[in-house]
């Protein structure tokens, strides 16, 4: 429960960088203090506000995002789990121009990243992160030859809506396939989960399973999970944690909370 310094910062501090954290960006002060640095481009990455037109206006290059997505498809907060929400085959980096919207800036760049049956939003994150990495040095290398600056196409674009706790909860109406994309986007947080036994049972990991039955019943249990119908299909459970307890795998769990066959699960 202690500050501590985001690695960016520590590296900076220990090749004597100077750091600068405001609280804003728009008062004039803050602006005064960032004009006076004579950037030839400003860089933002998951800063998640909009910034001010007279600072989008001070670099000579203007200013640059690295956005975790393929704009204008997912546009805002959550573009990483919104894609693997929704079943997307493919997501990727674009190095965008920024200006006065939200993700609507021109792009100059773009770096396609396939997104496996396997990701969870950590695994496709982590990808991501070193391919914005690799992009922006591209991009930066690029920029004093000229970059063409590709207009977005309104119509294409969605919106990548932040994510909410509510969201977590497991409705077992819902057909398997959205439940298991679900829980593989909310991994590692805010991480999917059901009720039993007045108990918030989280979920780390699932699979697809063949099977039917009340939705939210527990078809099966064994030592590789605890499957159980949705609305259309089934899903297995292979890793849960329990209140105050770590992850475990369903062997380990349901060894210490055992859920039987039969038993109707519930959304919190």
């Amino acid at each position: 429960m202690q500050l501590t310094a985001s690695p960016v910062k520590q590296l900076a501090l220990q090749q004597n960088i100077r750091v600068l954290q405001p609280g804003t960006l728009r008062s004039k002060e803050v602006q005064d203090e960032i004009a006076s640095l004579n950037a030839d481009v400003l860089v933002v990455a998951a800063y998640g506000l909009i910034l001010p037109d007279p600072v989008l206006r001070m670099p000579s290059y203007g200013c640059l995002n690295i956005h975790a997505s393929l704009l204008p498809r997912w546009r805002g907060a959550a573009p990483i789990q919104r894609a693997i929400q929704a079943g997307d085959a493919e997501t990727g980096i674009t190095i965008m121009q920024m200006d006065e919207g939200l993700d609507t800036g021109a792009i100059l760049l773009r770096d396609v990243c396939p997104i496996t049956a396997n990701d969870t939003a950590q695994s496709l994150h982590d990808r991501l992160a070193q391919m914005g990495a690799d992009s922006i040095l591209q991009a930066l290398r690029r920029l004093p030859n000229g970059l063409t600056a590709v207009k977005q196409d309104n119509d294409a674009a969605c919106y990548a809506a932040k994510l909410l706790k509510s969201e977590a909860r497991i409705d077992w109406r819902l057909d398997a396939v959205s439940i298991e994309r679900t829980i593989r986007a909310f991994n590692p947080f805010p991480l999917c989960s059901f009720n039993h036994n007045q108990m918030t049972i989280k979920i780390g990991q699932a699979s697809f399973q063949a099977g039917s039955g009340m939705p939210g019943q527990v078809l099966a249990v064994d030592k590789s999970g605890m499957t159980v119908a949705c609305g259309t299909g089934a899903v297995r459970l292979e890793a849960m944690q329990k209140p105050g307890g770590k992850m475990q795998f369903a062997a380990q769990f349901l060894l210490a909370l055992p859920i039987k066959v039969g038993t109707v699960l519930s959304a919190n």
